[in-house]
Parts: structure tokens; C-alpha cells; sequence
């Protein structure tokens, strides 16, 4: 068991500067795992104890030896859809498409905000389609950061995604999808398709060890926020407080705030399942003054310490990526000086990382 407080921040540091220095760690590439574990529940565990001030090494199959009868689990029920497709102007030149969400808005019915690879291939006007023809867009307009909007001109987009586009992994797993990725890229409770991005701590259950933990007391309720692009970019921003949050749709309904009312009237503790999870819980807080009630909409919700959180009591999560979002979250909830001595431990001790890496758990 190590101790987690043994670092001290810099003084005098900026604010700027010293949530920069949060964002930024070494991270050998052997350690990007480019598979998933064997099964699920086989994955590394670190937790951390902000009370104790300690990281311990555990595994994942492990887990309800942190949790207690009474605490409810928070996951995100949202279902990575196949949405990368490839497409081919008139000429012959190929474009990778990966359709993101519903633009609808002024751009009308059938609309959708894409990105695209290469995205000089795909100006405003340009028609595309699949080598099949089965589906043709048309591109509408340029976006701030890259992205087109497009509008399905011929064919079903559900049904050529389903036939035809592939589940989109991470850009740091270098090699194409497999049969495999189909279901482990999925969590086991997932049910509204809608993300382009798994919420990846989810992976790490099967339904073996969620209902062990049923049976131990620990109840389970469901929010969806369907995860987009943007759980990648990094923060190019000199202040990270000026970074924009991509908007993504949340739901929490009105069962799932019920329990969570209960929870907190019982003495558990809400852990939510992932840093999506957090953001649709945080994201009810923003819109019911914090009381726990059900809410949906879409959310630009960034987590920055100081933050004062209302719907999170815990977290699980996987380890993520430099100069992203999900760090500033993580060092939130748990601690700055507990954020960096977590991951140094992580790297020290050859944990694996990213989306099919191992996970951690801030108790």
C-alpha cells in the first residue's frame, strides 16, 4: 500500500499553470492496451482511498470489497453505435465518415454532424456514397472545429450503418475492429444506441459480478449520456478553464433519482460508473439545484477543481489520456496531489491504459 499524499503542489504556481500541470504525465506506449483483458472482470484495479490517503493494488473482480450494502452503482446504459462508414466521391476518392449525432436545427430532417478523414474531400456541396450506392449524402455546411454537417439524401442510415459501418475504436488502438471489438467495445447493460465512444469503466462488468454485487446489497441504476467526440480532444487552450465541452444528451429518470434520494436517506454512497456517468449526474444537479431529481437535455458539463460535486459521492474509471477533460474530472473528485501519485503508481507498476485498460476507484 503506498501513501498518495507524499506530494506537495508547486507554490506561487498560476491557476492556469497548475491545472496544466495536471494534464500532462509520461506514459510508455507498450502500456496502451490494443486488446481487452481475457474477460471482463480481469482487470487491474487501483484504489484509492482520499480519507487514508492511500492507492492499493487490487483487481477488478474485486470490487465489492469497496463497496458496502446500501451504496447504488451509476451506470451509463448508452450503446456505441457502428457509426464509422466509408463513402466515395463521384471521382473515386474515398472518405471516412463517422456520424455523430443528429444535427437537425435549421439543416432540416435527416442531418447529421460528421467528421471526416480526409476532411479536404468533403467540401460543402460534395455528394457521397457508398460503393453499393445504398446510401448518398450531401454535405451542407463546415463546422467550427472541423466537423460537416450532411444530409441523407438517398438510403437509410440505419440500415447501412448496420450492414456496412464499423464500431469506431479510440484512434490509440492501432488496428482495424474485429469480430471481438463488436461485443467488448459494448458494456453488458447497454440499451440506448447513441455513442460514438464507449463509457468505458462499464467494460470491466460482467453479469456474473454485477449480480454478486446485487446479491451483496449494492443496488444498480441506469443514466445515459451518449458519449461523443470530444472525450478525446485534447485541451488546446492555454487556460484549461477556457476549453468548450462538445454537447452530448443526458438523461437521468425519474426511478433512478428516486433511488438516488434513497441512497443518500439510507447513509450509501453513490458511485458513479464512469466519468460519463458523472456528467449526466452532475449535469441533473446543474438543471434540478441539487436535488436529485430526474432531468435530460443536452450538456456542454465540465468538471474543473475547485469543484463542489452534489450527485457523486465515488468514481470508477479507467485511466485517460494527457491534456483531456477526464483528468480535470478524476483530479476533482479525487485530489490533485492524489491524481498524479495515482498514475506515477500506475505507470510504475505496468497498469494497462486507456479504453481497454484497467480501471481505478476514488473512494
Amino acid at each position: 500500500m503506498d501513501r498518495a499524499h507524499a506530494m506537495t503542489p508547486d507554490e506561487g504556481m498560476s491557476e492556469a499553470a497548475r491545472l496544466m500541470r495536471l494534464l500532462d504525465y509520461e506514459l510508455p506506449e507498450e502500456l496502451v492496451a490494443q486488446h481487452p483483458a481475457a474477460r471482463r472482470e480481469d482487470a487491474r484495479l487501483l484504489v484509492v482511498d482520499r480519507t487514508a490517503g492511500t492507492l492499493s493494488d487490487s483487481r477488478f473482480a474485486e470490487l465489492g470489497a469497496v463497496l458496502r450494502p446500501g451504496d447504488t452503482l451509476v451506470v451509463n446504459e448508452t450503446r456505441v453505435r457502428p457509426a464509422r462508414l466509408m463513402l466515395q466521391r463521384a471521382t473515386g476518392g474515398r472518405v471516412e465518415m463517422l456520424f455523430v449525432r443528429p444535427a437537425g436545427g435549421a439543416s432540416g430532417e435527416g442531418a447529421w454532424q460528421v467528421l471526416t478523414k480526409p476532411a479536404r474531400h468533403a467540401p460543402v456541396g460534395a455528394r457521397l456514397s457508398t460503393p453499393d450506392g445504398a446510401l448518398v449524402v450531401e454535405v451542407l455546411a463546415l463546422g467550427e472545429q472541423g466537423e460537416r454537417v450532411v444530409r441523407v439524401t438517398a438510403g437509410s442510415l440505419d440500415a447501412v450503418l448496420r450492414t456496412q459501418g464499423e464500431i469506431p475504436l479510440p484512434p490509440y488502438i492501432h488496428r482495424a475492429p474485429d469480430a471481438d471489438d463488436a461485443e467488448r467495445y459494448q458494456t453488458v447493460y447497454a440499451r440506448v444506441e447513441g455513442a460514438v465512444a464507449a463509457p468505458t469503466a462499464g467494460l470491466h462488468f460482467s453479469e456474473a459480478l454485477l449480480a454478486s454485487l446485487a446479491t451483496a446489497g449494492v443496488k444498480r441504476v441506469p443514466v445515459t449520456l451518449h458519449v461523443g467526440p470530444g472525450t478525446f480532444r485534447p485541451i488546446m487552450s492555454e487556460d484549461p478553464r477556457e476549453h468548450i465541452m462538445e454537447e452530448e444528451w443526458f438523461d437521468v429518470g425519474e426511478d433512478t433519482a428516486a433511488e438516488l434520494r434513497a441512497t443518500r436517506a439510507r447513509g450509501g454512497r453513490i458511485f458513479a460508473v464512469g466519468t460519463t456517468s458523472v456528467r449526466a449526474l452532475e449535469s441533473m444537479a446543474d438543471a434540478t439545484g441539487g436535488t436529485l431529481a430526474a432531468a435530460s437535455g443536452w450538456t456542454r458539463k465540465y468538471i474543473v477543481p475547485p469543484y463542489t460535486f452534489r450527485a457523486v459521492d465515488a468514481l470508477i474509471t479507467n485511466f485517460h489520456l494527457p491534456r483531456t477533460t477526464l483528468l480535470l474530472l478524476v483530479a476533482a473528485l479525487g485530489g490533485e496531489n492524489m491524481l498524479r501519485a495515482a498514475y506515477a503508481h500506475a505507470v510504475a507498476a505496468k497498469y494497462r491504459f486507456y479504453s481497454y485498460g484497467d480501471a481505478m476507484v476514488v473512494v
